[in-house]
């Protein structure tokens, strides 16, 4: 990242009204959120607006075309353009056709992506936003931060100076009175306004029609006062029926600002009376900008689903640290960042795209089925194959695809790592330019011993009912390979022989996530033909990312990169890939194995990794598992949002991992647990590497090292 971004960074984080702000609703939102969609089966009703849209992509063109003939047949004037200069010329010679001297907006996101409103000003227009967030930013002489909450960064405190500036009268922080304020500047704008523009969140073919969603009913009058309206459409917006903006209209409100339903919908269909009786002049630019382009691209056309409710921006743990003027351009957040890449140009997204810590929240919760994570993914890979990879980059992932030359310095590092050690389990310190990477978390120091020398020393039963490949990892391999001892001992209990192919290696999940999917191919090849040349019934981890590494990844690297010859291989290792809470639970369920029962052990709480819950949809089995062990479970705040490790997400920006960190931290202090349990090494490494520096009198243990204490013999 250049020297510039990394500085915003560290200016939006240390800005604690923008974290404060962004924090405290996204924990309302969430809350919310929950509330006002039960009830509603959310699986369902996304679905129907995914098949909606998608097929929309699809037929982009067609119902352009039958847009512009029904929105025509009703008095409309519509103008397609895919430049976005024309766009805006066009609109400007609306405005002189009309000799528009004042101009009056409601929110319109689209023209926040032209630029227009510096255009207009430029060619002599007096332009007013009259969305109240928008007309904040506006005085501020800012960008929109949130795509539904505009000025979501700013304090009350902020917006009292700005007005008071605007009305030159001292202003007090009272929210009613700035309100009022607000509506007498701007009610008389309205009435003077000789051109309204607005965006429109839905596009009918079938009438053409177009909708504004609103709360402040703004949008109203700048469609209905002015004698001439002008709506900016991106093309993604259409649907092709009337019945398609039902279930849109269900989920956009409770998605955006949790509300069962916002103040006014209001349709638009062909002209309607200005006040003299005159019929109003309706412009419709419908405006493509690369999304036909998009559309063409079988990966980014699922963008196109999107209906701008920013669910993936209210749920993110990175925006609501650093804010949309960081995490963005025009759009902002996740799927701004997909947007920038494609209205814009892939180099744009290239610090942005950096910031997404891949923990897959903002998938779960977009009404539209869009997989945000994965085109981030996408856009990373395209950014490796146009740049190639920085030369730190090549030399680390040379060595992790040598897989005797990386374990032979993960050895030495055991050595090395000893004087910064001093023979406790944790590095609390390191010198120089590494000293950020133990600021607030220690790391682990490297095993004196990796599992896969201590295993062979383990003696197994004879004849035991089923087989299975263990796979490591390298944390568990070479950090915390009791962990792994203790998964020997448990599956031995349960009547399942372990295995351990001494040629596996990394799982590729750090190459993957880089974009560079030429690595982690070689990696999952070599793990492929090592895990598959043992018989077995069961290919176990304990760590979910590498879980998901096996029985998804391989495939999806293997597909992305057109390597057919190895997909049937990657098939067969995924349909043995198994997580270890499932495989235990599956043998306790089976009676194979059984846990000491009857003992009271205490309160614990659970940390959710973010595959385990998001990928694998296995966050169920460890807590039946520990409270079948005794253990009184305690669910902490915000349990299933990241910790901040993110792989080497961490190591790469640990300025923003670290407040993670200590949010996940607090949570666990908070429910008074003296034990927190999780299936992640990953995780692991972060909480314990946190709650070492932090001093609190919890353990960080992994489920596998507690199940093990709780063996009946």
């Amino acid at each position: 990242m250049e020297q510039e971004f990394k500085q915003s960074i560290d200016r939006a984080l240390h800005n604690a009204n923008l974290t404060g702000a962004l924090g405290k609703f996204s924990e309302a939102w969430r809350a919310n959120r929950a509330k006002i969609y039960e009830g509603i089966d959310f699986e369902e009703l996304r679905g129907r607006i995914a098949e909606r849209k998608a097929y929309a992509a699809d037929h982009l063109q067609e119902l352009s075309d039958l847009f512009q003939k029904n929105a025509e047949a009703h008095g409309a004037k519509v103008f397609r353009s895919n430049d976005p200069a024309r766009v805006r010329e066009y609109i400007l010679q609306v405005a002189r056709d009309n000799n528009v001297r004042t101009v009056v907006k409601s929110k319109s996101m689209a023209s926040e992506e032209i630029h227009l409103n510096s255009f207009l000003e430029k060619a002599g227009l007096q332009v007013k936003e009259t969305d109240l967030g928008e007309w904040i930013i506006q005085l501020a002489g800012q960008t929109p931060s949130h795509m539904v909450m505009p000025a979501i960064h700013m304090t009350k405190e902020e917006v009292s100076d700005l007005f008071s500036k605007e009305v030159d009268e001292r202003l007090t922080t009272d929210i009613p009175r700035l309100v009022k304020v607000a509506r007498e500047q701007l009610r008389g704008k309205f009435l003077e306004a000789d051109m309204g523009i607005s965006g429109a969140n839905i596009a009918v073919a079938e009438t053409g029609s177009i909708l504004t969603v609103t709360n402040e009913g703004n949008a109203r009058l700048v469609t209905t006062l002015p004698r001439v309206h002008v709506a900016i459409v991106g093309i993604e917006k259409l649907v092709a029926s009337f019945a398609d903006i039902a279930p849109i209209l269900k989920a956009l409100p409770r998605s955006a600002t949790a509300q069962m339903l916002t103040s006014y919908v209001t349709i638009i269909t062909g002209q309607t009376p200005n006040t003299d009786g005159s019929k109003k002049e309706l412009h419709i630019v419908l405006m493509d900008n690369k999304r036909t382009e998009m559309a063409a691209d079988p990966m980014f056309k699922e963008a196109l689903q999107c209906i701008r409710c920013a669910s993936c921006l209210n749920i993110c743990p990175i925006f609501r640290l650093v804010g949309g003027h960081v995490f963005g351009k025009v759009y902002t957040g996740g799927i701004g960042t997909i947007l920038t890449a494609w209205h814009d140009n892939l180099k744009s997204s290239e610090e942005i795209q950096g910031l997404c810590i891949q923990c897959g929240a903002c998938k779960d919760v977009c009404p539209s089925k869009i997989d945000i994570p994965g085109l981030i993914l996408e856009i990373r890979r395209r950014l490796v194959k146009d740049q190639g990879l920085p030369m730190l980059h090549k030399s680390i992932y040379a060595v992790v695809n040598n897989r005797r030359l990386f374990h032979t310095m993960l050895r030495a590092a055991s050595v090395a790592g000893k004087p910064f050690s001093k023979g406790s389990k944790f590095i609390r310190h390191l010198p120089l330019f590494l000293a950020d990477l133990t600021d607030g978390r220690s790391l682990p120091a490297i095993a004196a011993k990796p599992l896969r020398d201590t295993i062979r020393k383990i003696k197994q039963p004879a004849g035991l009912k089923e087989r299975a490949v263990f796979y490591a990892g390298c944390l568990i391999d070479f950090a915390y390979p009791e962990m792994g001892e203790a998964l020997v001992r448990i599956l031995n209990k349960g009547g399942v022989e372990v295995v351990f192919p001494d040629d596996q290696t990394c799982c590729g999940a750090p190459a993957r996530y880089s974009g560079a999917y030429e690595v982690a191919a070689r990696n999952a090849a070599d793990n492929i033909e090592a895990l598959l040349a043992e018989r077995a019934d069961y290919v176990v981890s304990a760590c979910p990312t590498c879980t998901v590494a096996l029985d998804h990844e391989f495939i999806a690297t293997f597909q992305s990169l057109g390597q057919s010859k190895n997909m049937a291989r990657a098939r067969e290792l995924s349909a043995k890939v198994i997580d270890f809470s499932t495989l235990v639970k599956k043998l306790v369920d089976e009676g194979r194995l059984t846990l000491k029962e009857g003992e009271s052990l205490g309160k614990i709480t659970y940390h959710d990794s973010c595959h385990l819950k998001r990928t694998m949809h296995a966050e169920q089995p460890p807590r039946e598992l520990l409270a079948k062990a005794g253990y009184e479970l305690t669910e902490m705040f915000e349990c299933d949002i990241c910790c901040g490790m993110g792989g080497s997400y961490s190591l790469k920006l640990p300025e923003v991992s670290a407040p993670i960190l200590q949010r996940k931290l607090k949570n666990i202090k908070d429910t008074g647990a003296p034990v927190v349990a999780m299936d992640c090494p990953g995780c692991v490494m972060q909480i314990r590497g946190g709650m070492d520096q932090d001093g609190a009198p919890v353990q960080v243990r992994h489920t596998v090292e507690l199940l093990a204490e709780r063996l009946k013999d």
